[in-house]
């Protein structure tokens, strides 16, 4: 089993940078990828980056390449930095974990764990 804790989440203005972190403990060496995930109000949750430790590749969506890139270290910890933030990044951000079976780095349905969510609000 893994557990997952996300932290960092805040208020902030359009423009200002933003950390959120992901924190995993448990069978951390069964994890082979991670990704964040987002979900704004009334909508449905969305793809945002990933990393694969298999392949060494990190992914992004298009809503955010170039603003938002993300960062791990040996034990896995697991970073989103968010630059040039917009009210429309404003959502819940959850960190998830793969360990076993095929991946995809923006399917939902592949990630076998996931975290509380730390909310992020982008004010105008």
């Amino acid at each position: 089993q893994v557990q997952l804790v996300e932290s960092g989440g805040g208020l902030v203005q359009a423009g200002d940078s933003l950390r959120v972190s992901c924190a995993p403990s448990g069978r951390t060496v069964d994890i082979n990828a991670m990704g964040w995930f987002r979900q704004a109000p009334g909508k449905e949750r969305e793809f945002v980056a990933a990393f694969s430790w298999l392949n060494g590749r990190t992914y992004y969506a298009e809503s955010v390449k170039g603003r938002f890139s993300i960062s791990r270290d040996n034990a896995k910890n697991f970073y989103l930095h968010m630059n040039s933030l917009k009210p429309e990044d404003t959502a819940v951000y959850y960190c998830a974990a793969h360990s076993f079976g095929s991946w995809s780095p923006d399917r939902e349905s592949l990630y076998g764990y996931w975290g509380q969510g730390t909310q992020v609000t982008v004010s105008s």
